[in-house]
């Protein structure tokens, strides 16, 4: 059953190469959604598929790639939206990354 999830990762998390590291996760986990950079200097994460794999996705963004700090990851659920179910993208808040 498919389900979503929206994660919001707090420390040094921009300009270390997170959510290129996001989107290879979750590509190899067959997962859908999208990882964009946030004003605030956190990374959000939109991710939907099955719940065995979006528990593995938190597990890996739990730790990040090398370069990175990760201090916190919030977690709520989220409605599946139906533009996200197949592919899993970098997208760009308010057009500035």
């Amino acid at each position: 059953m498919e389900q979503a999830r929206r994660y919001v990762i707090e420390g040094m998390v921009q300009g270390v190469g997170y959510r290129f590291f996001v989107e290879r996760v979750a590509q190899e986990l067959g997962l859908g959604g999208y990882v964009k950079n946030r004003r605030d200097g956190r990374v959000e994460v939109y991710a939907c598929g099955p719940a065995d794999k979006l528990e593995g996705l938190k597990a890996r963004l739990e730790k990040g790639p090398r370069a990175a700090r990760v201090e916190r990851v919030r977690e709520e659920e989220a409605a599946v939206e139906d533009r996200y179910r197949n592919h899993f993208t970098v997208e760009f808040e308010g057009g500035w990354w």
